[in-house]
């Protein structure tokens, strides 16, 4: 689950769209651990714990539910989904725009990625439209990413967060 900002402590319209979507896939089985990647860089914004309540108030169980805290782009969240959280295999949850992005950098982290994604026009089509032409730029930092395959900005110890989530009933 990739962040896409928060304000005043309560998440984007496109984020709240990605959050519920992800809640809905865990209620039907799709997904048995939602790993929310986001910013958490200065005091006051954590867009992480900010997802993780917002999914808790939609009945995810708060066990099922992992913060990555240094998840500052698709590249890290992917990268740092398989080098510090042991993850192999995932959902990636994201607006259609973004969708095919992210599961091209998640394969190329070395994940085995498949997305789901959330069209969004009728929540906040000036967001949405702001995305498709934002996307051709992503693009080319995106290939940059997959060719060059750097280190997160962020690394660290290994989390067992992810494998205790899903040894958990």
């Amino acid at each position: 689950m990739l962040g896409a900002g928060i304000k005043g402590g309560q998440p984007s319209v496109l984020l709240a769209r990605r959050l519920d979507l992800a809640a809905e896939l865990w209620r039907r089985g799709k997904v048995r651990v939602l790993l929310v990647s986001g910013d958490n860089r200065t005091t006051g914004y954590d867009e992480p714990s900010v997802m993780r309540a917002y999914l808790v108030a939609r009945g995810v169980p708060e066990r099922k539910i992992v913060r990555d805290f240094a998840g500052l782009d698709t590249w890290d969240s992917c990268a740092r989904a398989k080098r510090i959280f042991g993850v192999r295999r995932l959902t990636v949850i994201t607006q259609d725009f973004h969708l095919p992005r992210a599961v091209a950098l998640c394969r190329a982290a070395g994940l085995d990625a498949w997305g789901v994604g959330d069209e969004s026009l009728e929540a906040r089509p000036d967001a949405t439209l702001t995305g498709y032409v934002r996307e051709p730029l992503a693009m080319v930092k995106a290939m940059a990413s997959i060719v060059a395959k750097p280190d997160p900005h962020l690394l660290g110890a290994q989390e067992a967060g992810v494998r205790t989530a899903l040894a958990s009933p």
